[in-house]
């Protein structure tokens, strides 16, 4: 993650680091966004410092990502049955390293934290398939306690525990020597000459010799978060009905792929135009309608799919899952789909005429690596002086280039803050399905 400080103009790189709750163990992570480009998923890449009397000791310490989609109530989890279904399980034995691992080369952040932090510092690495899952969670009700409902990704480095049973002792030293890194997996769909979306409807009435006829169009197929989507509608009037307003909306509708595919719809944007109607029998009206799907209108809707909320981080509605022949939708947990719907009402007794078209929503094109140049380097979180309104973890950053010297600044690891939000120790918010799902 590339910032500036803007009093000396230095550009330096973000990598986040934390530390177990004993202090044996460290992780480092370049980034927690990683990007799935269609073809490819960044990698996800790090190392970890372990403490020396570990090293001696030879204690085996293990990486683990773990893609899950918690699909109930924390608190429903009874008799070991939880409301879990694990998408993504994959784990890398980080010290002692095995001999495929050594014979690995280090990739450029790896090589700059090793020569840093010592021989102690061993690397690892997760490659994740690309359409596979992403992260998703559906937005809480207020009040709402717990763990989310949704796909989340995290990075597990841990100690094997050396205590036999479930004792008090063993359970303690599983959490004390236990570091948790919660990751996104973000979906950026790359462009493509897509069809300019397009439908025509009619509607016939009794007693009416004509039709009404709509014709709606989008000026594209594909938009980014944020940006403006233009509904252009044609309405030719051909019968001896009024029609007496328009209503446009956009709609996100997720699918929860479990045993059955369950669908939910949330309205995320809405517009009602009285301007140049009613438009009466023999008439015909054209107009383009400019409509903005964000998530700061819908903080409250509770089941919202938003693109993986971390813990006081702002985020944005889910991004359009880019849908594979070859993958599974079970395999997906959650999928993703955006639609215009366009009514025109023409009043209780004659009903409405509507169009829906479809859309993808997703993140815009990540930068290209730029060119090196000369830029400190550090590790840092919101504990630092930084002004949490500058930060905005949503936005797909260029990869790290790093300088050829050493000069690494080191900073302990806190989860970022929403703007405004001042409390670290804050519970996450929890997010649950509609009650007919479980």
């Amino acid at each position: 993650m590339v910032d500036e400080d803007k009093k000396s103009g230095t550009r330096f790189s973000r990598v986040f680091k934390k530390t177990s709750p004993n202090g044996k163990i460290t992780t480092y992570l370049g980034k927690r966004d990683f990007i799935d480009r269609g073809d490819y998923v960044d990698m996800i890449d790090g190392m970890v410092l372990i403490d020396e009397e570990y090293v001696k000791e030879n204690k085996k310490v293990t990486a683990h990502l773990l893609a899950a989609f918690r699909y109930g109530r924390e608190d429903l989890d009874v008799l070991g049955l939880t409301f879990r279904k694990d998408l993504i399980s994959e784990t890398f034995q980080v010290f002692p390293q095995t001999e495929k691992a050594i014979a690995r080369p280090l990739t450029r952040l790896q090589e700059r934290l090793k020569r840093k932090l010592g021989p102690n510092a061993y690397p690892f690495w997760f490659e994740v398939a690309p359409k596979s899952a992403s992260s998703v969670t559906l937005q809480p009700a207020p009040g709402d306690t717990g763990k989310p409902c949704g796909v989340d990704y995290e990075l597990k480095t841990f100690v094997a525990c050396t205590e036999s049973g479930n004792s008090e002792k063993s359970k303690k030293s599983a959490i004390t020597n236990t570091v948790r890194l919660a990751i996104r997996k973000l979906t950026y769909a790359p462009f493509e000459a897509r069809p300019q979306p397009m439908v025509d409807v009619s509607k016939y009435f009794m007693m009416s010799s004509g039709l009404l006829h709509m014709e709606v169009s989008l000026d594209k197929e594909m938009y980014y978060h944020g940006e403006s989507i233009a509904v252009n509608v044609h309405i030719q009037n051909n019968s001896n009905k009024t029609v007496k307003k328009l209503k446009i909306c956009i709609i996100q509708v997720a699918d929860i792929c479990l045993f059955t595919t369950a669908s939910y719809s949330c309205e995320v944007a809405r517009i009602e135009s009285n301007e140049g109607f009613p438009v009466g029998p023999g008439a015909t009206l054209s107009k383009v309608f400019s409509v903005c799907p964000l998530l700061s209108n819908n903080k409250d809707k509770r089941g919202l799919a938003l693109d993986g909320q971390l813990k006081h981080e702002d985020t944005n509605l889910a991004s359009s899952t880019i849908l594979d022949a070859k993958t599974s939708k079970e395999s997906l947990g959650i999928v993703v789909q955006y639609r215009v719907k366009v009514r025109a009402v023409l009043g209780p007794l004659n009903g409405e005429l509507f169009a829906e078209l479809p859309f993808t929503l997703t993140h815009s094109k990540p930068p290209e690596t730029p060119e090196r140049t000369e830029r400190a380097f550090s590790i840092s979180d919101a504990t630092n002086g930084s002004d949490p309104q500058d930060i905005d973890l949503i936005q797909l950053h260029e990869e790290l280039e790093l300088r050829d010297d050493d000069d690494l600044i080191f900073e302990d690891f806190a989860r970022m803050r929403l703007h405004g939000n001042d409390s670290e120790d804050q519970p996450s918010p929890s997010a649950n399905l509609p009650p007919s799902l479980l």
